[in-house]
């Protein structure tokens, strides 16, 4: 009698529970994009890149969806630097603790996990589209300041070209949409016919309705990638390249008027470019799509964006084939794609989920130049001088003294702030690390600072040494250095 009552009573909470996953699914029958999409809570930690040992902790919304495999698909900006993650269905008021499983900050994209197998019940996986077109309809989802439930807001496609991400500070295809797009949005699916035709990443300020999308062939880049269990990331050949619409620069260069393409002006030491593509040579062509004067290809019947565009497409690892013309004679180069775009650049792009790094000796605060840092000391014009440089394989990062903390030892230097060290003791630096062991390892009397104009720091070691406990003891200040100094 009591196993037919327990098994009875088991039927009956079964019954309970289908009843209200129906209920859930019908409440979804007028649109069932709906029951996909997600709000994403996240605690993060500010990072203060000008007193690099202090942070705040904050909070933020986005939004996000469904995808195949129990995933949730997002914009990276959403979850950096985060420290605790929470979503929400729509229609529910319960948060589930939700997990990174992989970010691509160079494509502001993130896939999320939770580890409670009920979050996903009655929720659709939304499939993946292709690239829309001009004035294409798409509707946009997501959690917008202004309210708490579901936004959903229509538009068309406005424009399809290479945009310069905020996130990341590189340059990708973005959709452009005039759908009604705010904070909150981020992360929020844009559909078409129930496709994922983009992801929502940013909007354009001071315009109305500008809004834009990070597009499918990013996304299935993205998701491919992963596939392997490691993030590789996008590729870059290392090479600068000027438009040759000028007529008089095409002839000096011994091209005909129908011939096009790009002028080679320099290719960095650690390319595999290096020697075998030069300045002086005009790339032509690349993976057989041809290269017009002023750096686009048609990747579309009529639509131009730069010839990055097929470089994108490409996994690391692959190869990628490039048309060059050298003092009039055609040739075809193969490059392997090993490289990201820091591996190229003098000040690196924005970094995330890690933080800053820095040094205190003597009170003297120093760090290397990254995007970040720039960023806070709102680009600094001397310090944005670095940007167009190239690194070499002498000098591969800028240090950069941030501040000097009143004391003793440092009298008369107080004035030094974001001033660039060229050199430590009358010899050059490689990176930010390399320094940090010169400075460290030093055993003379004094250290001699300078920048490139030869103007000099001196510093007192033996009393840098003696007043280093206390004066970090005065400014509140728990180490000397960051934690990855150590690693």
């Amino acid at each position: 009698m009591l196993l037919k009552k327990y098994t009875l009573a088991l039927l009956s909470l079964s019954l309970v529970f289908a009843a209200l996953h129906a209920d859930r699914l019908s409440v979804f029958k007028d649109d069932p994009v709906k029951a996909s999409i997600v709000k994403i809570f996240t605690v993060f930690e500010a990072y203060s890149y000008l007193e690099p040992w202090n942070e705040s902790v904050k909070r933020a919304t986005g939004s996000g969806c469904i995808i195949e495999g129990n995933r949730i698909l997002t914009n990276a900006h959403v979850i950096a630097n985060q420290t605790y993650l929470e979503v929400q269905k729509y229609g529910e008021r319960k948060h589930y603790k939700a997990k990174v499983l992989y970010v691509s900050h160079q494509a502001d994209l993130a896939l999320l996990g939770v580890e409670e197998p009920s979050f996903f019940e009655g929720m659709r996986p939304l499939p993946l589209g292709r690239l829309p077109y001009m004035q294409q309809r798409i509707a946009v989802y997501g959690f917008p300041t202004g309210g708490n439930t579901l936004s959903v807001t229509t538009g068309i496609v406005s424009r399809i070209e290479h945009r310069r991400y905020t996130h990341s500070g590189e340059s990708f295809l973005a959709v452009q949409v005039d759908a009604a797009i705010n904070p909150g949005n981020s992360g929020g699916p844009a559909l078409s016919e129930g496709r994922i035709v983009g992801v929502v990443m940013q909007s354009r300020s001071k315009s109305q309705n500008i809004g834009y999308l990070v597009p499918v062939p990013l996304i299935r880049h993205f998701l491919d990638d992963v596939q392997d269990g490691r993030l590789d990331g996008f590729a870059e050949i290392g090479m600068m390249t000027e438009n040759l619409e000028s007529p008089a620069l095409k002839a000096y260069y011994g091209l005909a008027p129908s011939q096009t393409g790009q002028l080679v002006l320099y290719v960095t030491f650690n390319s595999e470019a290096a020697g075998r593509i030069g300045p002086g040579d005009i790339l032509t062509s690349i993976d057989g799509h041809r290269i017009e004067d002023d750096g686009t290809v048609e990747f579309r019947s009529g639509e131009f964006t730069p010839f990055k565009y097929y470089l994108d497409l490409h996994q690391m690892g692959e190869k990628v084939r490039l048309g060059v013309m050298r003092n009039g004679e055609p040739f075809e180069v193969e490059l392997t794609l090993r490289h990201r775009v820091d591996d190229f650049l003098l000040v690196d792009t924005y970094r995330y989920d890690r933080r800053p790094t820095f040094f205190i000796y003597g009170g003297y605060v120093f760090s290397p130049l990254g995007a970040n840092l720039l960023r806070a000391s709102k680009y600094k014009s001397d310090l944005r001088y670095f940007t167009s440089k190239w690194p070499t394989e002498a000098r591969q990062e800028i240090v950069v003294l941030l501040k000097v903390l009143a004391s003793d030892v440092s009298k008369g230097n107080y004035g030094f702030t974001l001033w660039p060290v060229d050199r430590i003791n009358g010899e050059i630096y490689r990176d930010f690390r390399d320094f940090y062991t010169k400075m460290v390892s030093f055993r003379g009397k004094y250290i001699l600072l300078q920048n490139s104009d030869g103007i000099q720091i001196a510093i007192d070691t033996q009393q840098a040494k003696a007043l280093e406990k206390s004066l970090l003891r005065r400014y509140n200040i728990r180490d000397a250095e960051s934690a990855d100094l150590n690693q």
